[in-house]
């Protein structure tokens, strides 16, 4: 026996005579029975094959042409005529705006290129598919690919939603005067858009678990079950960022057939080709074909079907097979008389197919995705498809009908074109505006009553509204009062908790609410055992479209692994990026459901704005609301787990959202005065903020709440506990858990080494620092009148001597506070990359243990002539410092 493999013989005469038998069997199956018999036929012969030992090839391709066959097209239900003459006028609008904006104001940017590609793709749906309303209940929802935003405007402007003055002041937003902004941001234009999307990859991945959170809601019955569906239009070079692919399965496991992608197969990058030597389509096609989308294609244009209809030798097809992207953006960039010698001219059977055709008919041949009827037909079998997402894979041009700008590698850069190509484009598009208007990038809108505009105008009204359109409304819920957390308020009476423990508590009592219980949607990575959520599993179970199809091994135990089709929280699996797009979703739900729901997210605080903070800070500019919860929070408090995932940045990095409240909370009760708060500015009062709250893994006695500490936690700092006798010299600042290692060096200071210090809770850095830069503006801004003074210097008003500030954190989280605490201030903190260890010795190693803490103190006295230095230099070796130890910083 051979063992190694032998290339297959050719088939002999009689093989080929009976597959000719079985494919003439097949043709009656499809010509008598229809295409989805035949599917069903072909589907059940796969089986039968795996059955038998027999491996079928792997079909992830299918042929590089059109998936409908022009012979199952429908008709274009609309006028074509008009739409053309609309499509052209929206075309140009958009051209003129960028354009003008240039020539008068160099380098302030926009895109030409995306749009003109795309404009069929959108036009075909805003006239036949886009809708904005279902009844009483919400429409559609697109995620429009950013850098087509001036296309957005353009019809937006013709509609008569935008006016002259904003496009005339596109990108112009700090003048005084309405104007339009770059791309898609909900926080400048609140009326407008909905989603953020010019950060690549956040459209794609928002869109899919948008589209499970409206599943969700429905299995809830929170919301009305509507044919609504989640658009969202991605470029083919955005496909390389990871979150555009990465959440695919998660589409097809769900059968979320409320979802449809549209890829915008320009062939190009910002730079150049996205696959020069390769085919994006087909790669696209094997990526979601292979993950169980429903897959589209819609390739070439009608003016390609009597060619392939004409062609009985295969070589059309074989030749566009045989083309790579890098080809085909030639073809179009060199046009038609090197299109006929470069593509047609391979074979002589195609040149004779294309004799009769001139060089700028073969220059016309359209691409699928600016075919209005191939795209009304995919967009239709997408809508009517069942059980699963689908993708529709559109070929475009990049630079569409921008003369020499078109296809070209820099096209994406173009942001005006000559006087003469204005013109020139005006003249192929019959835009009834002057050649020196043209010139100037003049925007035009025909008069109300023309029919284009009233064409316009009637599609949107048939589809229930204008879009985008973001809702600005927001339903108001009544917070509950802060005794109803009185758990968390009355201390843990002795017994060490952590501060999760005391979240998770207070998290159960919110499940448990009349009014906010059902709202309320926890969220959870994976390690939800870790945060100690065993107990909110059990009572609302974890959400699974389909049920638990299985008996839990654990069912015998009281906290089981409940699963169910209206269970209420999301458990993501390992994606913290999946996680924070369903936070964006149940976050934005009080615009786009008209749904005021009340996300908790807890995770690893390592893996939060360091791991997803550009979808972070999209989250804020769609006005999100929710609470971020940072677990297993600190540097030193996470016994262990070492450098990656010991976090002591987190606080500082959103510092830097506008829109972000940050909490650095030392007891359950003054996280629940947080959390209180937050409910009440956020759903209550309809504020446009969302939290970050740290919790920790560390087990202490929680203390009931002292009297009147409430405005102190919330904005930011008050005094814990005094000096227990006489009259202190320093104040010792500490947050989280470090505030028991502030109390414990109180302790040593004043036992050891007679020196009083009054020890002040720290729980926000960021509001304080936020307030007095407040302060200090109105200040700026008012010299004749009396000067407002910051809170820290009013909460500090009377305590003397330095202050030592100490939090698990970086030293730049107490130096947010340097320039109104000045010379004053010494910031202890764990800058430098985290070791494995227990938490004795890590606060040892990064010098924010209670010794360090004390050693400090003395050190800052002795310069301050308030401490013999001799008996400083002493203490340090007393209390197990080493002077010449290396910096942590640098470790």
């Amino acid at each position: 026996m051979n063992a190694y493999p032998v290339t297959p013989a050719e088939p002999v005469e009689s093989d080929q005579n009976e597959i000719a038998e079985w494919l003439e069997a097949f043709d009656q199956i499809i010509d008598e029975e229809g295409p989805i018999q035949a599917g069903e036929l072909l589907e059940a012969l796969v089986r039968r094959a795996h059955e038998s030992g027999v491996e079928p090839p792997t079909q992830l391709h299918t042929p590089y042409k059109n998936t409908i066959p022009a012979e199952q097209e429908l008709p274009y239900p609309g006028d074509r005529e008009v739409e053309r003459r609309i499509e052209a006028l929206i075309r140009w609008n958009a051209l003129a705006m960028v354009h003008r904006q240039n020539k008068k104001d160099s380098g302030i940017g926009g895109h030409l290129a995306t749009y003109s590609s795309l404009a069929t793709l959108l036009e075909v749906g805003f006239n036949h598919f886009f809708r904005a309303t279902y009844g009483d209940q919400p429409g559609d929802m697109i995620y429009f690919q950013g850098h087509a935003s001036p296309g957005v405007y353009a019809r937006a402007f013709l509609e008569g939603r935008i006016t002259e003055q904003q496009i005339l002041n596109f990108r112009h937003e700090a003048r005084g005067e309405p104007g339009l902004s770059s791309y898609p941001h909900p926080w400048l234009m609140p009326d407008f858009w909905r989603f953020p999307t010019v950060s690549m990859g956040i459209g794609p991945i928002n869109a899919i678990y948008q589209a499970r959170f409206m599943r969700y809601l429905e299995n809830r019955n929170l919301i009305e079950k509507t044919p609504r569906k989640i658009w969202a239009y991605i470029g083919d070079g955005e496909t390389d960022e990871p979150e555009t692919l990465g959440a695919l399965t998660l589409a097809t496991r769900e059968k979320l057939d409320n979802l449809i992608f549209v890829v915008n197969c320009n062939l190009q990058r910002l730079d150049g080709p996205v696959r020069g030597n390769g085919k994006i389509i087909s790669e696209l096609e094997g990526a979601f074909r292979g993950a169980g989308w429903n897959v589209v294609k819609v390739i070439w244009g009608s003016d390609w079907d009597s060619l392939l209809a004409r062609d009985r030798t295969g070589l059309l097809l074989k030749r566009m097979e045989e083309c790579v992207d890098g080809e085909y953006q030639s073809f179009k960039a060199k046009g038609g008389a090197y299109t006929r010698e470069h593509f047609f001219g391979k074979y002589p059977e195609l040149l004779e197919l294309v004799r009769d055709m001139t060089d700028q008919q073969i220059e016309n041949l359209h691409r699928g995705g600016h075919d209005p009827k191939k795209v009304y037909n995919a967009y239709l079998r997408a809508i009517e498809h069942k059980g699963g997402p689908t993708v529709i894979l559109a070929k475009t041009v990049k630079g569409y009908g921008l003369g020499s700008a078109q296809a070209r590698n820099a096209t994406h850069q173009e942001k005006k074109l000559t006087e003469d190509a204005l013109v020139s484009f005006r003249k192929v598009f019959s835009i009834p505006v002057p050649d020196e208007a043209a010139k100037e990038g003049v925007p035009y809108r025909p008069e109300k009553e023309t029919p284009e505009i009233a064409y316009m105008k009637e599609r949107r009204k048939q589809l229930g509204g204008y879009m985008p359109a973001r809702d600005k409304s927001q339903p108001k819920l009544q917070a509950p009062a802060l005794d109803f957390f009185a758990d968390a308020l009355g201390g843990s009476r002795g017994r060490a908790v952590s501060t999760t423990m005391g979240f998770v508590s207070m998290l159960r009592a919110l499940l448990k609410h009349p009014e906010m219980g059902k709202l309320v949607v926890p969220i959870v990575p994976d390690e939800g055992r870790t945060f100690g959520l065993e107990s909110a599993i059990r009572q609302v179970g974890i959400y699974a479209s389909q049920g638990q199809l299985y008996t839990p091994h654990d069912q015998d135990i009281l906290l089981y692994y409940r699963e169910e089709k209206d269970g209420q929280i999301l458990e993501e699996g390992i994606t913290e990026a999946g996680s924070m797009a369903s936070f964006t979703a149940a976050g934005t739900a009080y615009s786009n459901y008209r749904l005021p729901s009340i996300p908790f997210y807890m995770y690893y605080s390592m893996f939060g704005f360091q791991r997803v903070g550009d979808m972070i800070w999209a989250f804020g500019d769609a006005r999100g609301k929710g609470f971020l919860v940072g677990g297993t929070g600190g540097r030193t408090t996470l016994s262990g787990e070492g450098l990656q995932h010991c976090d002591g940045h987190s606080v500082v990095m959103s510092s830097v959202y506008p829109t972000c409240v940050t909490y650095d909370p030392a007891f359950a009760y003054e996280m629940a005065i947080i959390v209180q708060d937050g409910l009440r500015r956020m759903y209550q009062k309809g504020e446009d903020v969302f939290y970050y709250i740290t919790m920790y893994n560390e087990d202490y006695a929680m203390p009931e709440i002292p009297k009147g500490v409430e405005e102190g936690v919330l904005r930011g700092i008050y005094k814990y506990k005094a000096a227990s006798d006489g009259k202190p010299v320093l104040q010792l600042f500490g947050s989280g858990p470090i505030l028991n290692e502030a109390l414990k060096a109180q302790n040593i200071l004043a036992e050891k080494y007679g020196v009083l210090a009054d020890v002040w809770s720290v729980t926000s850095y960021t509001e304080l620092r936020r307030e007095a830069l407040a302060a200090d503006r109105w200040n700026l801004l008012h010299p004749a009148e009396k000067e407002k003074q910051p809170y820290i210097l009013k909460a500090l008003a009377g305590a003397e001597g330095p202050i030592i500030a100490t939090s698990d954190y970086m030293k730049i989280v107490p130096d947010q506070l340097s320039p109104w605490l000045r010379e004053r201030l010494v910031s202890l903190g764990t800058d430098g990359f985290g070791r494995s260890d227990n938490r004795t010795y890590l606060r040892k190693h990064f010098e924010v243990s209670a010794e360090s803490i004390a050693a400090a103190a003395l050190s800052r006295l002795s310069r301050d002539k308030k401490f013999d230095a001799k008996k400083a230099q002493k203490a340090l070796q007393e209390l197990g410092i080493d002077p010449e130890k290396i910096d942590p910083a640098r470790a």
